[in-house]
C-alpha cells in the first residue's frame, strides 16, 4: 500500500483568527513528481480550484507553476490577511494511488486542538468540504470524540455552507464547511436550489463562480 503522507506542514502566520482545514493534497505531492502547473505549496495542485478562487475574490494575479516565488505570493497573501493552512490528516495509506477522500485507510490526525491552542486568535476553521466520509469536517468531529475532551460542534446554520461553533478553553471557535474546491464536487454544486436559480439569471455563471460567491463571504 502507497504511504500518503502530508508533504506540507501546517503554515499558520502569528496572529492567524481563520485556519483553513483540509485532508491531502494529491499523492504526487507526497512523490515529488509535480506537474507543471502544480504550485509547491499547500492546495497548489494545477487541478485545484482554491487559489484560483482567492486569485479572483482579491484579484492577487497569481503565479501557477513550480518556482518559489509562487509559493512566496501565496505566503505573502496568506500573512498579510491573517489566514493559516493546516489540513486535518497527517497521513493515511491507500491501496490505489489517487486523490480520494474515500481511498484514504488507517488515517493519522494531526492534533487539531494542540494547534489551536497554540494559535490563540485563531477563532474561524474553513474547512474546505463537508462532512461525507472522509471529509474534513467529518474527521475533525473524529478528532474531537477521541480527544475524550467533551468539545461537540454545535449547529448554527444548517443549510449550505454549514456552519458550526464549539467551545475550547472558553473560547468560542467557528466552523464553516465550504464546498470542496475541487472538480469532484462539481455534480453536488450543480444540485443546490441557489445555484440554480444564480444559473437561471445569468446562463454564463458556473460552478466556479457560485464558489467564488460562497467562499467572499468567509474570506
Amino acid at each position: 500500500m502507497f504511504h500518503h503522507k502530508h508533504p506540507f506542514s501546517p503554515f499558520i502566520p502569528e496572529g492567524a483568527t481563520k485556519l483553513i482545514v483540509g485532508t491531502l493534497p494529491p499523492p504526487r505531492f507526497t512523490q515529488r513528481r509535480l506537474k507543471e502547473r502544480d504550485v509547491d505549496f499547500c492546495y497548489g495542485s494545477q487541478d485545484g480550484l482554491l487559489w484560483p478562487i482567492l486569485d479572483r475574490i482579491f484579484e492577487l494575479e497569481l503565479i501557477y507553476d513550480n518556482s518559489e516565488a509562487a509559493v512566496l505570493q501565496r505566503k505573502g497573501f496568506l500573512q498579510k490577511r491573517g489566514i493559516g493552512i493546516c489540513d486535518v490528516v497527517e497521513s493515511s495509506f491507500r491501496e490505489k494511488i489517487d486523490a480520494s477522500d474515500l481511498g484514504m485507510q488507517k488515517v493519522e490526525l494531526r492534533n487539531m486542538l494542540q494547534i489551536l491552542r497554540k494559535h490563540p486568535k485563531i477563532d474561524t476553521l474553513l474547512f474546505t468540504g463537508g462532512n461525507s466520509k472522509n471529509g474534513p469536517e467529518y474527521f475533525f468531529r473524529r478528532h474531537l470524540k477521541d480527544s475524550g475532551e467533551n468539545i461537540k460542534l454545535k449547529i448554527v446554520n444548517n443549510e449550505p455552507p454549514r456552519i458550526h461553533q464549539f467551545v475550547m478553553d472558553g473560547r468560542l471557535i467557528k466552523t464553516v464547511s465550504l464546498i470542496a474546491p475541487s472538480g469532484a464536487a462539481n455534480m453536488a454544486v450543480g444540485s443546490m436550489q441557489l445555484y440554480k436559480e444564480l444559473k437561471a439569471k445569468n446562463p454564463n455563471f458556473n460552478t466556479l463562480d457560485f464558489r467564488v460567491v460562497q467562499y467572499k463571504e468567509f474570506f
